[in-house]
């Protein structure tokens, strides 16, 4: 491992990209030899192309999914429990804290702190206690200021226009 301090990148916003930019990063880094640990909140599928990628392609990327991803009869997504996210944030945390890997990403862990479903001061505390040489991914929507303040990159992902607004569903390969 490099000695150099390690970064902390946020992509946020409410256009789509925000985790397959995350994805990209990581991408590059195994292509650079490191290892890498994503932790995605909210998500729970692992038939998605990303999840089958990593276990068939990248044996130095792990991903745990921590979340239900449960939609209510209308369609929103509902929220998971608090228990949920904090067994996620949990491994997430020691996955970090170890220092075994180069880059560790929380996948839409802004949501849950928007939500508050975790604490902010818990995720600036992390990131402060981290080893030195790991960078760091944080992404979702509206992530609060704070952490935006923590950051040394801020990605800000803004629809201009987006192809579900004219009635296309998800597709594989696009979407998941």
């Amino acid at each position: 491992m490099e000695n150099k301090k390690g970064l902390v990148l946020v992509y946020t916003g409410k256009g789509k990209g925000k985790t397959t930019a995350a994805l990209g990063l990581a991408l590059r880094a195994v292509g650079h030899g490191k290892r890498v640990f994503m932790l995605q909140f909210k998500k729970s599928d692992p038939g998605t192309g990303e999840i089958r990628a990593i276990n068939k392609y990248l044996p130095d990327f792990e991903v745990i999914q921590s979340g239900k991803h449960i939609m209510s009869p209308d369609g929103t997504l509902i929220d998971d429990g608090e228990k949920v996210v904090q067994e996620g944030f949990k491994k997430g945390k020691e996955a970090l804290a170890g220092g075994r890997y180069d880059l560790v990403i929380f996948d839409e862990i802004n949501i849950v702190l928007d939500r508050g479903q975790l604490g902010v001061h818990e995720v600036i505390e992390m990131l402060a206690k981290r080893p030195k040489h790991v960078n760091v991914v944080l992404t979702g929507r509206n992530a609060p200021q704070e952490i935006v303040a923590a950051a040394d990159l801020v990605s800000e992902v803004r629809e201009i226009k987006h192809y579900f607004h004219s009635g296309i569903r998800a597709r594989a390969g696009l979407e998941f």
